[in-house]
């Protein structure tokens, strides 16, 4: 039996890659690391795709993979899909354009689709990111409560702005106490005072972000949380409503990013998972269809801030808001036509296909349960609807950051290398993200996969 370490197996990707070796080593002349955005990086260099179709890529030299990164998340239907596809040549051939840069009919459509299925979203804003819809959502924070300072979670991820990229995936020996971590800079470039002003707070531990935030009440604008770490680490029925009834009695707003897990844990998002109502929501990725998009939304209150000062009610000489110009939000592509009519192709088709994709998503969590098993190996596939992810752990349970970082992720990415020779291929040590394209069939040819993996391990 053959028996790989992760050096050698880096070795024989890097021997059965030659033309993305290559692509790689002439994009490094004009782009920084040769990719155009860190998180694409793998060692010791990025395959380059070539073609998708469904749930399956190929890349320059061949090979062809099942796809479980799916662009991070917004592939929800796989690649190339016909009916999101169809919305798209249609809206053209229809409207002529695909870009106005003035309102259109089809924000108030999408935006009441949204609400029908998130009701906390009384008003929303439309962005070109999921990482655009958490900065807008601090601006707001800030500018109702009249506080500077923003708590996140140690783990907790909200795009590339500074005040975020903080104690994402910090070194425990700069983290601090479990019950009290440390602001740690993720990034150079981050100001002394955005270091300040961003608090961390430790995820699942009630009682101690009780103690923090009721301390600091005073400064603290926002709290904002993924409901999953990761898309993937459920928070606590008790942590989850224990916050909503703190953050209210502060005045905190509580925001849930749900970039990740809107209409990928349920078709209500985690708020409908969980029963609770945050102030404002940020969603992205799935509801675009596989093109760029962000949205904002929450209680009305908060929402109408940002309307332009100088705007009127439909008919009546009354104006919305009080101030001449409360909150500045714009963008060249927001609330684009095109990504519109394929994200609301998107849902639609998701909402037929939604039981089913859980369904092979569970399937499949189960059975790398037991191949892993079958070998003396125990993990956890912590996740809900179509995200989870695979430790390699004596644990019972997964619940926060640190939890984590007590698991073998060694061996993990040792099976994520090994299985891309099996024709599976996922960022190692990276969370599996499924999609309607993921069928029986598909699923079957992965646990086999894993099979043949384990004999190179």
């Amino acid at each position: 039996m053959i028996r790989l370490t992760l050096d050698e197996l880096k070795q024989a990707y890097a021997d059965a890659n030659p033309k993305s070796l290559a692509a790689y080593h002439k994009a490094c002349e004009r782009i920084p690391g040769g990719v155009s955005g860190n998180v694409r990086f793998v060692a010791p260099f990025p395959l380059y795709m070539k073609k998708g179709e469904g749930a399956w890529l190929t890349d320059l030299d061949g090979h062809r993979y099942v796809d479980y990164v799916l662009s991070f998340g917004p592939l929800i239907h796989g690649h190339g899909n016909s009916e999101v596809w169809q919305a798209a040549e249609s809206y053209v051939k229809e409207h002529g354009t695909w870009l106005y840069g003035a309102s259109n009919e089809l924000e108030l459509e999408f935006a009441e689709t949204l609400h029908s299925y998130l009701p906390s979203l009384e008003m929303m804003r439309f962005t070109n990111s999921g990482t655009e819809a958490n900065l807008l959502a601090i601006r707001l924070a800030r500018a109702y409560t009249g506080r500077r300072k923003v708590a996140k979670f140690e783990g907790h991820y909200h795009g590339g702005l500074n005040a975020m990229l903080i104690s994402t995936g910090p070194k425990l020996q700069q983290a601090g106490a479990a019950d009290a971590p440390l602001s740690v800079p993720e990034s150079a470039g981050i100001a002394d005072d955005e270091l300040q002003d961003t608090i961390v707070l430790p995820f699942n531990d009630l009682d101690a972000v009780k103690r923090i935030l009721e301390a600091r009440a005073e400064e603290i604008a926002a709290v904002i949380l993924e409901p999953l770490q990761g898309g993937t680490i459920p928070a606590t029925e008790v942590f989850i409503h224990g916050l909503r009834t703190l953050t209210e009695k502060l005045g905190i707003v509580l925001v849930m990013d749900e970039v990740k897990t809107g209409f990928c844990i349920s078709m209500h998002g985690a708020q409908g998972y969980y029963g609770v109502t945050p102030d404002l929501t940020t969603l992205g990725k799935i509801i675009g269809g596989g093109m760029p998009i962000g949205v904002l939304g929450g209680k009305k209150e908060l929402l109408q801030m940002i309307a332009p000062g100088g705007s009127f009610l439909p008919g009546i000489g009354e104006k919305k808001t009080e101030k001449v110009e409360n909150l500045f939000h714009s963008g060249t592509y927001n609330a684009h036509p095109l990504i519109l009519a394929m994200g609301l192709a998107s849902l639609r088709l998701l909402d037929k296909k939604y039981d089913d994709l859980v369904a092979n998503t569970e399937r499949l969590k189960t059975g790398i349960r037991k191949a892993y098993e079958a070998h003396g190996i125990r993990v956890l596939t912590p996740g809900v609807g179509a995200l989870f992810n695979v430790y390699v752990t004596d644990k019972k349970e997964i619940k926060n950051y640190r939890d984590t970082k007590a698991c073998d992720m060694a061996l993990r990415k040792r099976m994520d290398y090994a299985l891309l020779f099996e024709g599976v291929y996922n960022k190692p040590g990276k969370r599996y993200n499924i999609s309607t394209a993921h069928t029986k069939d598909v699923i079957d040819f992965t646990l086999d996969a894993f099979e043949r993996a384990f004999q190179k391990l």
